[in-house]
């Protein structure tokens, strides 16, 4: 606790500082702005700015970068989940029916959907980008009455190369292809690199959809280590090489599913550099590179890379994670491989649907997705740390938790003995549906893992299934 003093700044602090201690603002919460602030308390902003000083100097607040003052996690010394051995040979991908089970929970409302890696329409600005398909439509009559053919719309490439210059990255119109989401830029790079039989160097844990298309293209998964913390070894890249005939390596640098470990840039550089010697190709997944909480970017392992003709790093995106899943825009960077990958487009969909591609075009151009990005990140930071906050405090001894700097999704290591599959089971009886960790892995490793998303608000709702799943882990 703050202690009071004289000054008008001194007592603010101490009256924000109790609210902390007493639960009313909890961490992550965001604290007013600080002209607000001052407006509400008939003061000055300078005695504002005095008071969240002192909370930031007592710990209890932090800023974050273009988005304000939050209450700061404490007293939360969860460890964090470990990372898994590494695997000496490839497997074949069987991926469980729960992935299934997952899929479809995401289309009942009456599921509490823990297990989902979507962000609640709530925060996204579904209104504004219907608008301009009404709009569209309206001034172009003709719209849809063709196909939109590979490499895709020539608007929305310009847009998502205009943004790939604040990631680090130098990429033109002519270097993308747009894609149905990043599902399909996942599996048009896996097949432009490989064949069927091929080992794809995946992390571990992997994000399950990478494991379904490598399963679905007839590849084998080889697991590398990962950490919750700085994500894909590169060391034991390098030494599972040398004994097996790795084809490609997928990875997601920057906030992995489902750990949300971030890989530092002298990781990523190293990473390009063992890949470009060995002649890997390496094929980069960033749906989630714009929702790192501090609002930074990290530079993807593309921007490590060579010219945008001769990369072998084929980087995979959308606007899936941040802006509209049901709009399913997505792009690929190809590199070497763009032609093939435009002829494969050609092949196995031939074209994307104009009308959600016209619309996040025009959204990315007024500068709205930006002003967007800035509220999700708030959003959803502040759900991860009151998400994170209820597992620390509630489920049993043993419990370890991820502390991501970014995205909506938490891993979970459960204590020893508990099945996650069975609490799968018995947790989707009750409504509530969780990401069991061996859907994480081509081994059906991680049995004691889950995966929770904090893409939806805080709710009685959401407290209330967290109990539920701290009662049936206790009871396993």
């Amino acid at each position: 606790m703050v202690a009071t003093g004289g000054f008008l700044y001194e007592h603010l602090a101490d009256e924000l500082g109790q609210a902390i201690d007493r639960g009313a603002l909890r961490a992550g919460d965001r604290l007013p702005s600080v002209r607000r602030l001052a407006q509400e308390r008939s003061v000055s902003v300078a005695t504002v700015l005095e008071a969240y000083l002192r909370l930031e100097n007592a710990g209890l607040i932090e800023v974050r970068p273009k988005s304000g003052h939050f209450v700061r996690r404490r007293g939360m010394l969860t460890a964090e989940p470990r990372s898994p051995r590494a695997c000496a040979t490839p497997s074949r991908v069987t991926v469980s029916d729960a992935y299934t089970k997952i899929l479809q929970a995401m289309r009942d409302p009456e599921l509490l959907p823990f297990g989902c890696a979507t962000i609640d329409p709530t925060y996204l600005p579904i209104a504004a980008l219907n608008r301009i398909v009404t709009q569209v439509t309206r001034e172009m009559t003709t719209v849809g009455a063709r196909y939109e053919g590979a490499p895709g719309l020539l608007t929305l490439r310009r847009q998502i190369a205009r943004r790939s210059v604040d990631a680090g990255v130098a990429l033109s119109e002519a270097d993308l292809c747009t894609t149905i989401g990043a599902t399909e830029g996942l599996s048009l790079a896996l097949r432009a690199v490989a064949k069927p039989g091929d080992v794809i160097a995946v992390e571990s844990p992997a994000y399950f959809g990478v494991l379904q298309a490598i399963e679905g293209l007839g590849m084998r998964a080889l697991e590398i280590p990962a950490s919750p913390r700085t994500g894909f070894d590169v060391s034991a890249l390098e030494e599972i090489v040398r004994t097996q005939p790795v084809r490609a390596v997928v990875v997601t640098p920057t906030v992995s599913n489902p750990t949300g470990s971030i890989m530092p840039d002298d990781e990523k550089e190293r990473l390009v550099k063992v890949t470009r010697k060995l002649d890997l190709p390496v094929i980069e997944d960033d749906v989630y590179g714009e929702l790192v909480f501090d609002g930074s970017r990290p530079r993807p392992l593309r921007a490590f890379a060579g010219p945008s003709d001769d990369s072998h790093v084929l980087l995979v995106s959308s606007v899936s994670k941040t802006l509209a899943p049901g709009y399913r825009v997505g792009w690929i960077a190809g590199g070497r491989w763009h032609d093939q990958i435009v002829r494969i487009k050609y092949s196995q969909s031939l074209a994307c649907p104009t009308l959600p591609g016209m619309a996040v075009a025009e959204f990315l151009a007024s500068g709205g997705y930006d002003r967007h990005l800035r509220r999700l990140r708030a959003a959803v930071a502040g759900n991860v740390e009151r998400y994170r906050e209820a597992i620390a405090t509630q489920f049993p001894d043993g419990t370890r938790v991820s502390a991501p700097r970014g995205g909506f999704v938490l891993w979970v290591e459960l204590p020893p003995g508990v099945d996650a599959l069975a609490l799968h089971e018995q947790a989707l009886r009750r409504r509530i549906v969780v990401a069991p960790g061996p859907l994480f892995s081509a081994r059906q490793r991680f049995a004691n893992f889950i995966r929770i998303s904090a893409g939806s608000p805080w709710s009685d709702r959401v407290a209330d299934g967290i109990r539920t799943l701290a009662r049936l882990i206790a009871r396993e």
